[in-house]
């Protein structure tokens, strides 16, 4: 598969906004290149270097650059109209702030290999709650006391590294046990089902829109260990496929998981309220936090009872329950 390459030049001050109306388009991995915090860095006496190369410092305050990749496909082309909008929408308000040119730029035909060794400079393994470590497939090692995810960052569709991924892995760590059945609902690269799996879930039914997410999540479980006689994929629309919001069924699982965005998530919530059990939990994420109030509301209004909310920096995850 081929990449397109996309940077939004902004600001140490719009860094967050811009990461916000990126996630808003279903974008949650994106590279910060941050030239002021180079500078600071390397101009601050340290113990760990006396030298570096001239040329990390040639974009010397220059622009942030927020980087993230998009399949060069007709899926890629829509979410890069959702970012366009979002980002012009983020031009006509006043933050206060300077918040840069917001100048979009593309790189095209990045390929799988270009992709994978991009990550490989940044991408180590790290650990998530009480019991996870998450590494990519290129690192060694498992570490004792921890259950490990391998994940292959070549296919973008997550990689766990995002705040809300880690937010929705903390609360599955509390909810799935060993008969759980488990919805993973806009199941992108297959992160969390696969997660819930790995903690002893019994099975795992995974969609999600894009096709490709399809293989993606399959080789990922593949990685894990984890085979189709427990793991099932599919794709299309949960909110307008017929047949598959009756493949999906009423009264079914113990828990849904959804990390997604707040609209999705407030769209969702009818259609993850019908499928969840009595006493079964819907843990759902990629929520802003001026967005919690409102999915709150939605979630309320479809006769779940809120049992949590979860921030981590200005990301939110919340946690229902069908009585």
């Amino acid at each position: 598969m081929e990449w397109n390459k996309t940077v939004i030049k902004t600001t140490p001050e719009g860094v967050e906004a811009v990461c916000g109306a990126l996630m808003e388009a279903g974008i949650s991995g994106v590279e910060i290149d941050n030239p002021f915090e180079r500078e600071e860095y390397f101009e601050t006496p340290s113990e760990t270097w006396d030298y570096f190369e001239e040329k990390l410092t040639e974009n010397k305050g220059g622009d942030v650059k927020v980087i993230f990749y998009l399949s060069a496909n007709p899926y890629g082309e829509e979410l890069l109209l959702s970012v366009k909008e979002n980002i012009n929408r983020l031009k006509g308000q006043d933050f206060g702030l300077d918040m840069g040119s917001l100048e979009i730029e593309r790189e095209n035909n990045l390929d799988d290999g270009i992709w994978l060794n991009k990550w490989k400079e940044f991408y180590k393994p790290f650990n998530v709650g009480e019991r996870l470590y998450v590494k990519p497939v290129w690192e060694d090692g498992k570490p004792e006391g921890r259950i490990t995810l391998i994940i292959n960052p070549g296919n973008v569709f997550g990689t766990g590294l995002h705040q809300t991924t880690r937010l929705c892995m903390e609360q599955l760590e509390k909810y799935v046990t060993p008969e759980s059945k488990i919805l993973d609902l806009g199941c992108g690269s297959g992160i969390l089902s696969i997660v819930s799996l790995l903690l002893g879930g019994k099975s795992a039914f995974a969609v999600d829109i894009d096709e490709n997410a399809v293989d993606v999540a399959y080789e990922n479980a593949e990685l894990n260990g984890i085979g189709k006689d427990r793991y099932y994929v599919t794709s299309g629309n949960v909110l307008t496929d017929d047949n598959l919001i009756e493949e999906i069924g009423e009264n079914r699982w113990d828990v849904v998981v959804a990390n997604i965005v707040a609209d999705v998530i407030i769209d969702l919530a009818p259609t993850a309220y019908k499928a969840v059990k009595p006493g079964g939990s819907f843990i759902s994420s990629g929520i802003i936090k001026d967005r919690l109030n409102e999915v709150i509301s939605a979630l309320e209004e479809s006769g779940f009872k809120i049992t949590g909310t979860y921030l981590k920096d200005e990301w939110c995850a919340v946690t229902a329950e069908k009585g």
